[in-house]
């Protein structure tokens, strides 16, 4: 049964961004029918947060399309360990195609999106600026075609990681704070009443 259609001035359903897998030569291949530059990237974007919204920005700034290449999940587990992803991978391409300057995210199961670039073909691959220096994979496809390489500075102190470092030492020293706080058993434990007042 089909939805409700939505109600005038709502913004298109980011899912209609999210391309499969085996949808994406056939739709780079008419993206560049139409004479557009494509630029690609990739990672695995698993807590958004403003040092990824900057970076997507900035690349976006570089073509007219911005396609977006995303680790599936057990590809971010085998890249990061255990406890990762915390995000599943459908939640983590709805937030980026949410964002305006995301034109398309596509979700890849290898390690590395070496593969895809050679689907892609991209005008511009571009990745972080702590790539600067070393062989980017898929830059030997893109250069071969005429495209640019290119890296974008990080914003300082922003990743996933050091979020989820900060919560867990925030929740590690709430914790604590529970334990020693008044009224627990940690508090009350060799303490004695004052007397009351006559």
């Amino acid at each position: 049964m089909p939805g409700r259609p939505e109600p005038p001035g709502v913004p298109e359903d980011p899912s209609a961004r999210m391309i499969p897998r085996r949808g994406v030569r056939t739709l780079c291949a008419r993206l560049r029918s139409e004479g557009k530059r494509i630029v690609f990237t990739n990672g695995c974007f698993d807590l958004l947060h403003a040092g990824h919204a900057q970076y997507l920005r900035r690349a976006a700034a570089m073509g007219d399309v911005l396609l977006v290449g995303l680790n599936s999940d057990a590809s971010v587990r085998r890249l990061k360990g255990t406890g990762r992803p915390v995000q599943r991978a459908a939640d983590r391409a709805y937030l980026l195609a949410s964002l305006s300057c995301v034109s398309y995210v596509t979700i890849f199961t290898e390690d590395t999106p070496a593969r895809l670039i050679g689907e892609v073909i991209p005008h511009v691959l571009v990745k972080g600026g702590d790539w600067k220096g070393k062989e980017i994979v898929g830059s030997d496809v893109v250069r071969a075609h005429g495209g640019a390489v290119k890296t974008i500075r990080f914003l300082p102190g922003r990743s996933t990681t050091s979020i989820l470092t900060r919560i867990s030492r925030r929740g590690s020293t709430a914790a604590d704070l529970r334990r020693t706080g008044p009224g627990s058993s940690g508090a009350r434990k060799g303490t004695s009443r004052s007397p009351r007042a006559s």
